[in-house]
C-alpha cells in the first residue's frame, strides 16, 4: 500500500473508523472516475474539497453528483488545499488531516447507507457507514452545501 494511503487508514482508526483502504487500478480522481472503478453510484462518492471561509481553510463534503452552491467562501487553489490538509487535490480524504479543519457535510449524502472516500491518493479509497463517517468528523455541521 502507498504510504499516503496506509497513513490515512492509521489515521481514520484513530477516530474510530475501521475501513479498509483499497487501491485501485484505475483512477478514482473525478466522482465519475470513482463511481465506475468502485462500482457505486455517483452520488455516493464523497467529494472532499476545500473552501477559504472567513480566510480560513474548510472542508467541504459534497456528494459526487451535486455542486457546492450553498457556501459562502471561495474554492482553495491547489496549494491553499494542501498546506491545510496535507493532501493533494484528487486524493484528499474527509478526515484524518494534519489539522482539524471546520468541516461542512452535505447533507443530501445521507440518501446512502454507505458512501465512498479518497484516501490519500488518487487510486486509494475507502467504504464507511455514512453516519459513522459524521460521527467521526468533529463539530462538523450538516447542512445544503
Amino acid at each position: 500500500m502507498h504510504p499516503t494511503a496506509a497513513k490515512v487508514q492509521a489515521r481514520l482508526a484513530e477516530r474510530g473508523l475501521a475501513v479498509e483502504v483499497r487501491e485501485l487500478p484505475a483512477s478514482t480522481r473525478t466522482a465519475a472516475d470513482a463511481a465506475a472503478a468502485c462500482g457505486c453510484e455517483t452520488g455516493q462518492i464523497v467529494k472532499s474539497l476545500v473552501f477559504v471561509v472567513d480566510d480560513e481553510p474548510t472542508m467541504v463534503l459534497c456528494a459526487g453528483d451535486r455542486r457546492v452552491t450553498q457556501v459562502d467562501g471561495r474554492p482553495a487553489t491547489a496549494e491553499e488545499a494542501r498546506a491545510a490538509t496535507g493532501f493533494a487535490i484528487g486524493g484528499i480524504p474527509p478526515l484524518g488531516h494534519d489539522r482539524d479543519l471546520p468541516t461542512l457535510v452535505d447533507e443530501s449524502l445521507r440518501r446512502f447507507e454507505n458512501v465512498w472516500c479518497a484516501a490519500g491518493t488518487p487510486n486509494a479509497v475507502f467504504q464507511v457507514e455514512t453516519e459513522s463517517l459524521i460521527a467521526a468528523l468533529q463539530a462538523a455541521s450538516i447542512q445544503p452545501v
